[in-house]
């Protein structure tokens, strides 16, 4: 992503979309006052969910990181260079170098997330809004984080759908 507007709330957007594995939706609808910051990284509330329609369970932790790819720095970097301090998080940038005041559209995210596979040498075809919550899931997996964790984060309420991305993670495991 490049050092542009467009590119700080590209790259924001991919890193809190893959380490909180969040819907498309979700991160459209991410509000500023809904971020908590501290010294360990940062809480998102998300509010009403596809499956938690009454917001009851909408906490998601996002740790700093000293990679130059850590979540936490990117969203701080990206709220600073577009000044926004309330409402939506992730907003459309025009050609200008203006702000929208309202938030992206889901469909938006899914066009960001194909755009940065393109640019990253990968079909865009295989990739789409829900690749950031899968890929969270498929990678914990792969890394042997325990099933509980990545529950917790991608915030499956049964085993059964989470093993649908965790089976084609261990597919050549042990094998």
């Amino acid at each position: 992503c490049p050092d542009t507007l467009t590119g700080l709330r590209d790259a924001a957007l991919l890193l809190v979309g893959f380490s909180g594995a969040l819907r498309r939706s979700e991160a459209a609808n991410l509000m500023v006052e809904g971020l908590k910051f501290d010294v360990r990284g940062c809480v998102l509330s998300l509010g009403r969910t596809k499956t938690d329609q009454a917001g009851e369970n909408d906490e998601v932790a996002i740790p700093s990181s000293p990679s130059a790819y850590c979540p936490v720095k990117a969203l701080k970097k990206w709220l600073r260079a577009s000044g926004i301090n309330d409402g939506a998080v992730f907003r459309k940038v025009m050609k200008s170098g203006r702000i929208a005041s309202g938030a992206l559209n889901p469909r938006s995210v899914a066009e960001i997330v194909k755009s940065k596979a393109s640019l990253a040498g990968l079909d865009p075809a295989e990739y789409s809004g829900h690749s950031l919550r899968a890929g969270l899931a498929t990678s914990s997996a792969k890394a042997n984080k325990p099933y509980h964790k990545i529950k917790q984060q991608t915030r499956h309420r049964s085993d059964a759908m989470l093993m649908t991305y965790v089976r084609d993670a261990e597919l050549f495991e042990d094998n």
